[in-house]
């Protein structure tokens, strides 16, 4: 494997533990759930601006996936969007380019 698709790979996995570890660490601490996560979101401007500007960020790399994966027919990208929808683009963007750059 060459160094740049471990790089791709590592920070795939970064992007998939470390968010999710902030995650999960809000919604023991407020015992809220996914739904509470979910309104911290939209807290005050600056996160609702972080939010959409991660949303559409994420629906353009979806609709990449989908266009590139149908043209290339390498059917094992399309497990970036829902990597990138249920972890975020963190995780989704580098574990495409990792799949993306196989041999």
């Amino acid at each position: 494997m060459t160094p740049l698709r471990l790089a791709y790979l590592a920070l795939a996995l970064w992007g998939a533990v470390h968010p999710m570890y902030w995650f999960l660490t809000h919604m023991r601490q407020t015992g809220g759930g996914l739904s509470g996560l979910i309104d911290a979101w939209y807290v005050n401007a600056s996160t609702t601006g972080l939010t959409w500007d991660l949303t559409i960020a994420a629906l353009a790399l979806a609709l990449w996936v989908l266009a590139e994966t149908v043209r290339r027919r390498a059917w094992w990208g399309l497990l970036a969007i829902p990597a990138t929808f249920c972890i975020g683009v963190s995780c989704g963007l580098p574990l495409y380019l990792f799949l993306r750059s196989r041999p």
